[in-house]
């Protein structure tokens, strides 16, 4: 028996999208907090857990082998319905949870005490939750002792959504980028599919920020992102790689297409008009790569789209060049 989902179920989930958190890496304040639920409740098992569309996944465990279930069995389904604590006292008598496969199989949940974790715009995103393979209750004190740190765990969201997130534009900042390239990149080695990535430069930014200040240098930096960010794609991933340099990720995408979405940001920058320039145009360079064959890894990629990124600003400027298999094949889009 499932819950009926609350009307804005497509806003949660955007809400968790919005965290970045998903299949992410094991980090040491969750894990920390994992730790002392396990040992100061003593129970078995205990999890960070995160509801998406069709799936719970875990960002910390304890006491459980995986690291995702299906959503329609889990416990946090329910607990997300919840504006309090959801506690299930003993599954086996419970109407909704007798039959479910968690309880007749591993890992033989039989209480269940979750809190939800509740953003600051009010979606519930998933569950603080200890289990016990025994009945039991869950008294006030410890469901104050989940509810506390189920705080902490949705202020370290916060703070790591805060940390990835560049503060002057918006994008995502480097380390936050790189991660999300490292993930796409398994993904396209796993299912031999395309991927390919863009670095993007802004033409002659030092005389910009000497000849009329970094306010103004700001300014066109904010500008030149908001633009690259609203050309892309949904599927593809923009971020501020330092100073005035982007990338563009992705996805699913082989080198001739990639360069048709580099030239429409290339158009789209040189046609704006920015007053605090004197209403004078700016300009961006951009250099290309794809994934090979084989194993690649991030790092490579960049260096490869620089190379062709140094070509493009030596040879002129306003331009977008693509790498090849060797540096002496990068190919030339004219401005």
């Amino acid at each position: 028996m499932l819950p009926d989902l609350k009307k804005d179920e497509a806003g949660r989930v955007k809400a968790l999208e919005r965290l970045d958190v998903l299949d992410s890496d094991e980090e040491q304040p969750f894990e920390n907090i994992a730790t002392l639920v396990q040992q100061v409740l003593r129970v078995p098992i205990c999890a960070v857990s995160l509801v998406d569309q069709d799936r719970q996944w875990f960002k910390a465990r304890r006491g459980l082998d995986v690291c995702e279930t299906e959503r329609d069995i889990s416990f946090c389904t329910h607990a997300i319905q919840s504006e309090e604590a959801f506690v299930v006292k003993d599954a086996t008598l419970d109407p909704r949870f007798s039959s479910n496969p968690l309880v007749t199989g591993d890992p033989h949940i039989r209480s269940y005490a979750g809190i939800p974790l509740r953003t600051p715009d009010g979606y519930n995103v998933g569950t603080l939750c200890a289990i016990d393979r025994i009945p039991r209750d869950f008294p006030e004190h410890e469901i104050e002792i989940l509810t506390n740190f189920a705080k902490v765990i949705v202020d370290e969201l916060e703070l790591r959504q805060i940390a990835s997130t560049d503060v002057l534009t918006g994008a995502l900042s480097r380390r936050a980028w790189t991660e999300r390239a490292n993930l796409e990149l398994q993904r396209a080695e796993r299912y031999g599919r395309s991927l390919s990535i863009m670095v993007m430069d802004i033409d002659r930014f030092k005389s910009i920020n000497d000849t009329l200040g970094h306010t103004v240098g700001d300014i066109v930096i904010q500008r030149i992102a908001k633009m690259g960010m609203e050309a892309i794609r949904e599927t593809d991933t923009f971020g501020r790689y330092g100073g005035e340099e982007f990338v563009v990720l992705l996805p699913e995408t082989a080198l001739t297409t990639a360069m048709i979405l580099a030239e429409r940001i290339r158009i789209m920058c040189f046609s704006e008009v920015i007053q605090e320039l004197g209403g004078l145009h700016t300009s961006v360079s951009i250099g290309l790569t794809e994934k090979y064959g084989g194993e690649e890894d991030v790092v490579s990629m960049i260096e490869r789209a620089d190379q062709a990124l140094y070509v493009a600003k030596n040879s002129g400027r306003n331009r977008c060049m693509e790498y090849r298999n060797q540096p002496d094949e990068v190919e030339r889009v004219v401005a």
